[in-house]
């Protein structure tokens, strides 16, 4: 949609929310246009999606132990950020007069991770945000994705210091992140198994996995093999039941990690060679372009 001028303001439309709970308690109301600062662009939004960012912090849905620490940040009673919404793609339609990277008429994408505020028309982005160029290869779609999953992947690759030629598992590997950590792990060198459910495993093989698990039919923590990196996306494996599965000098990722088990981890990474990564991750700019070079070769 355009935006309006209504009362002698031009207006947006945007999706908000003022209560947690379920989907229903997002609605579409107008908020006023935002306008650049000196080192901000402002940009029309063509795309944006639902992470399982947006829908832990809508619904308070989360990891055990954080429900507390979710109120004391995003607001105790109801929301301070009213505005869902992490990724975005769109087109550059007015820029500060200090912004140096972007032009009138670029397009591009970003990510706003904790910030959120994505589910508008227009947003102003900080010009050294985590904002790149669109891939002139990709849809708009396809380059709003590229963020949430992407990013996260690659920053827990790069802590876990992934080398080619080991040996990864991907536990949740249909998911954002983990759809990105097959397609990354497999372009860093490594074999790559896959987890996922049985309506997914022809996707996850035709993303790059060599190998692929039912985890209804399969648990891999009983199939006796040994893997360098354990990535899990769903918070079901721990430290101490898929220890056993990691090879000496292994590191299990865990990004739904609950809060018990990651006050844990300063202790378990204290015995044996075997250690825990777990945490936000972080993105940047950079990373943003390093996943567009990928997206833009078919790589990602």
């Amino acid at each position: 949609g355009l935006t309006r001028l209504i009362k002698g303001k031009l207006e947006m439309k945007a999706v908000l929310y003022e209560h947690y709970g379920a989907p229903e308690v997002l609605q579409l109301k107008d908020l006023p246009k935002p306008v650049p600062q000196d080192h901000e662009v402002l940009i029309r939004l063509v795309a944006t999606t639902v992470t399982s960012a947006d829908c832990r912090v809508r619904s308070l849905n989360v990891p055990r132990g954080f429900k507390l620490i979710i109120r004391l940040v995003f607001g105790w009673s109801k929301p301070r950020q009213k505005i869902l919404g992490t990724e975005f793609s769109g087109v550059v339609t007015s820029v500060g007069k200090n912004v140096e990277r972007f032009k009138v008429g670029d397009e591009v994408f970003g990510f706003n991770d904790k910030n959120m505020g994505c589910y508008v028309e227009y947003k102003c982005m900080p010009e050294q945000g985590a904002l790149a160029h669109k891939p002139s290869s990709l849809s708009y779609y396809q380059a709003a994705a590229l963020s949430f999953g992407g990013t996260t992947a690659l920053d827990f690759f790069r802590r876990a210091k992934l080398k080619a030629g080991e040996k990864v598992l991907i536990h949740g590997a249909s998911g954002s992140v983990g759809t990105a950590a097959v397609q990354l792990a497999k372009h860093f060198g490594a074999e790559v198994t896959g987890v996922c459910s049985a309506a997914n495993l022809e996707t996850v093989k035709s993303l790059g996995a060599d190998h692929v698990i039912d985890y209804k039919k399969f648990d891999f923590r009983t199939n006796g093999k040994l893997y360098d990196v354990i990535l899990d996306t769903v918070g079901t494996v721990t430290f101490a039941n898929g220890q056993a599965s990691l090879s000496k000098g292994g590191r299990l990722l865990a990004i739904a990690a609950d809060l018990p088990e990651m006050l844990k981890i300063p202790v378990n990474n204290l015995i044996g060679s075997k250690k825990v990564i777990a945490g936000p991750a972080s993105a940047n700019s950079e990373d943003l372009k390093y996943l567009a070079g990928l997206g833009e070769s078919g790589i990602f």
